[in-house]
């Protein structure tokens, strides 16, 4: 498996995987979550960062969408389609992003997700992010919840996450 930046070319297949990997909410009963559109060509293209994970047939399966979020990054989305599911693309894709913030001397990766859907929480704590309790979000943590809930994400399922990255090495 490869991951590199992602290109102009690579934004329909992303968001044909976004649109597949969304087949994983309904499955645990969100399907709100399932149908919510994949993000524009303009969302792409004005990343911070967009890193593709492609297979070993070159096939690109996988994706993490990087955004600025105070000192670090913040992972706007990261999104793997059932068919390839439990093949180590996401967690590529997140040690790729992590290089990737390491490089450019961000000290943190910031993540908002689901608290009990198994894929969502639970998976990034296995990758190393901690819960990060209300008490230490900064004011760009707080305005990025609120505005998460004003597109209909329930705060109370949600728990922000974060993963601190030791110096670039």
């Amino acid at each position: 498996m490869k991951v590199r930046p992602g290109t102009s070319v690579d934004w329909p297949v992303v968001q044909d995987i976004e649109r597949r990997a969304g087949e994983w909410f309904r499955e645990v009963g969100m399907p709100e979550i399932a149908d919510d559109d994949p993000p524009t060509d303009a969302d792409l293209a004005d990343a911070l960062e967009v890193l593709v994970a492609i297979d070993d047939a070159g096939q690109l399966v996988g994706y993490a969408w990087l955004e600025p979020l105070g000192d670090g990054v913040y992972l706007e989305q990261l999104s793997v389609p059932p068919e390839h599911g439990g093949r180590g693309v996401a967690t590529a894709l997140l040690e790729a992003m992590a290089s990737w913030a390491r490089a450019r001397d961000c000290p943190e990766v910031t993540l908002t997700t689901f608290r009990d859907v198994p894929f969502n929480a639970p998976f990034y704590e296995r990758r190393g992010f901690e819960v990060l309790p209300a008490e230490r979000w900064t004011p760009a943590v707080r305005d990025l919840v609120a505005r998460e809930a004003s597109h209909g994400l329930d705060p109370d399922r949600r728990v922000v996450m974060r993963r601190h990255l030791g110096p670039p090495g």
